[in-house]
């Protein structure tokens, strides 16, 4: 595999039983680049060996005052020279396209697991520490695999060395050979203290990091309650903190590089004292000397890819466990039923064999979403509320809310039905094609807004239509007079990264045209009108009926704007469906649904209504400032 071949188009299917066998596993996929670096490795190393039989070669003909001998030390030279710059090169080349590979491989695993998790995989493994894996910890794995070929090429070398030199000149040669293990293994105990205390380093600078970007993201909140200099002493303590857990790893890594330079200056000297003295009693000739000592300072070049390879794999081992962390979550699915196989092979091949159709049925609550109609689902626990939206979406979550550990097996939760087929049972594209889900907190992706409405469609509703419905005439407009072309054309205006220099209301305004663009069978929105105010979530929720009629569509939601215009209301109370109706009919008959919708509180609901025969609404009466600033203030650090 080259570069230029990337991406793979298909990565496979990686062993994630542990983090050694998922390195074993990505090690066999690069055989044949690891060959040939093996390859190149042993040109280089075995030609660098043979300079110092050269290099004796050359002094003992100055010595015997051959000049045919001399010459034939430098043709050698010549060619050892040669081999040894084409061998390096090669060597380079081949190991960091290992590298590079490998990365891409995992990165590829990594992409097609997040894809296909969505946004169940937060709930599962911590954003933060998936974001540390596609970056830091890639680069960790990559180093192992790309040091692995130079180390099995340094090792052989170095076997090939010591034999070589006990059979020249056993008398030196065996100190050498003696010497070899010891020093390339010294400093392995070192190695895990060493890599505990990088990963401690690496553990503070995330969190100060998290702490940094939820401060940045919370900046206008800061400066509204003064809570600036609070946020600001946080992260100058994990900022110290940081800074002493790095001085603790360098320390560590200070005493392995001393003993790296201080045990083989203690060969080197032994070996010219006792060769000195060999050499004295006429033991050995001055060549020979000259030989093993050379051999001996260039074999401290290979020995440094032993410390590396075993720096690598205690780097890489963690990283390696961590990304199998998250390569092992897998999406619930279920082999077809009986029954489902039957329905598909009696019914004519259609479309609708791929995307069902029908309605939209949850047996954990009992939701029913019927086909074609505009359900509106009220729930009073917005957690619950989004546990839900993600089940009907087939991104089944048997956890409820907590991260569950990717060695437990979570226990099955009956799929969601459409049209009576589980969702679980059908291929992930399938399913998505069939249902699409907008959460509470959708991202706009960094590009044009003609790029952002580009997504797969059914080609039914146009960007126009669809930005109409959503009400986005004012964002259109703050995009032309932002936009380059000299046409005003909002269409090709950059919107920057997660849509920061756009309002709340407005970015959710256009993710939900980008949801009405790809005009799903079924459309679920999680809270579509919430950072909006009254007249404009009137607008998009008569604009979201209008477009959406005849299509299933359920919203969640608590807004008496938009649940007068849904087709049928839905409460969701403890789990479990308990009312169903038009919102009048709830709202008269149902007290538990009037409690939610009008956020009355028990006392409230008891007590006589005010003038005018209005109940008195606590989510209508203004909060004391010092509630907001600690509501705020309790916000922001649940973030950090």
């Amino acid at each position: 595999m080259q570069i230029r071949d990337l991406p793979y188009s298909d990565p496979g299917d990686p062993d994630v039983r542990s983090g050694p066998r998922f390195l074993i596993w990505l090690g066999r996929r690069q055989l044949g680049g690891q060959l040939r670096s093996l390859a190149w490795g042993l040109l280089h190393h075995c030609a660098i060996a043979g300079l110092p039989l050269a290099v004796g070669l050359a002094v003992q003909a100055v010595i015997d005052d051959s000049g045919r001998d001399l010459v034939t030390a430098g043709v050698l030279l010549v060619v050892l020279g040669v081999l040894i710059a084409l061998g390096d090169t090669m060597l380079h080349r081949t190991a960091v396209t290992n590298w590079i590979t490998a990365a891409a491989r995992v990165q590829q695993l990594l992409a097609r697991r997040t894809a296909e998790l969505g946004s169940a995989l937060t709930r599962r493994v911590a954003a933060g520490e998936v974001v540390a894996v596609s970056t830091g910890d890639v680069e960790k794995i990559g180093w192992f695999v790309e040091a692995l070929s130079r180390f099995l090429a340094a090792a052989t070398a170095l076997v090939l060395i010591c034999v070589g030199l006990v059979l020249y000149l056993p008398s030196l040669g065996v100190l050498v050979a003696v010497a070899t293990p010891v020093l390339a293994l010294a400093v392995l105990p070192l190695l895990p203290r060493a890599t505990r205390r990088a990963d401690l380093q690496r553990e503070k600078a995330g969190k100060a990091t998290e702490l940094a970007s939820d401060t940045v993201a919370g900046l206008r909140v800061l400066r509204g309650i003064g809570g600036e200099e609070l946020f600001l002493g946080r992260y100058r303590r994990a900022s110290q903190e940081v800074r002493k857990a790095a001085v603790r790893s360098a320390r560590m890594w200070a005493l392995i590089s001393a003993i790296q330079v201080f045990l083989p200056g203690v060969l080197l000297i032994s070996l010219v004292w006792y060769g000195a003295t060999l050499a004295r009693d006429g033991l050995i000739d001055v060549g020979q000397l000259v030989t093993v000592y050379s051999a001996a300072t260039l074999m401290l070049f290979p020995l440094r890819n032993v410390e590396e390879i075993a720096m690598a794999y205690s780097f890489s081992r963690p990283s390696a466990q961590r990304a199998v962390r998250v390569l092992s979550l897998r999406r619930t699915t279920r082999p077809p039923t009986a029954d489902t196989v039957v329905r598909r092979t009696t019914r004519p091949p259609t479309a609708d064999t791929v995307t069902p159709r029908g309605d939209l049925y949850d047996p954990v609550t009992g939701l029913m979403a019927p086909q074609g109609l505009f359900t509106a689902v009220v729930c009073g626990d917005p957690d619950e509320a989004g546990r839900l939206a993600e089940r009907l979406g087939g991104h089944a979550e048997p956890h409820s809310g907590t991260r569950a550990e990717a060695d437990e097996t979570p226990e099955p939760v009956p799929s969601v039905l459409l049209g009576g087929v589980p969702l679980d049972e059908l291929p992930l594209d399938s399913a998505r094609t069939a249902v699409l889900v907008q959460d509470k907190d959708p991202v706009l992706l960094s590009g044009t807004l003609r790029e952002l409405l580009d997504v797969p469609s059914s080609g039914a509703v146009s960007a126009e239509e669809a930005l109409a419905a959503a009400r986005c005439g004012d964002v259109l407009d703050a995009l032309a007079q932002a936009s380059v072309d000299a046409d005003g054309d909002p269409m090709n205006t950059r919107i920057t990264e997660r849509g920061r220099s756009l309002s709340g209301g407005q970015r959710q305004r256009l993710a939900l045209a980008r949801s009405l663009v790809t005009d799903p069978e079924a459309l679920v929105l999680d809270e579509p009108t919430s950072a909006v105010d009254s007249h404009t979530e009137a607008r998009v929720a008569a604009g979201i009926e209008q477009l959406r009629r005849g299509r299933t569509t359920v919203a969640f939601a608590s807004s008496p704007l938009l649940l007068d215009l849904a087709d049928r209301v839905v409460l969701l109370h403890g789990g479990t469906v308990v009312a169903a109706g038009t919102h009048r009919e709830l709202m008269r008959d149902e007290p538990l649904y009037r409690a939610v919708v009008t956020r009355e509180t028990e006392d409230e609901t008891a007590s006589p209504a005010a003038p005018g025969g209005l109940a008195v609404i606590d989510g209508l009466r203004p909060a004391p400032a010092d509630e907001e600033m600690a509501r705020a203030v309790e916000e922001i650090e649940e973030r950090a």
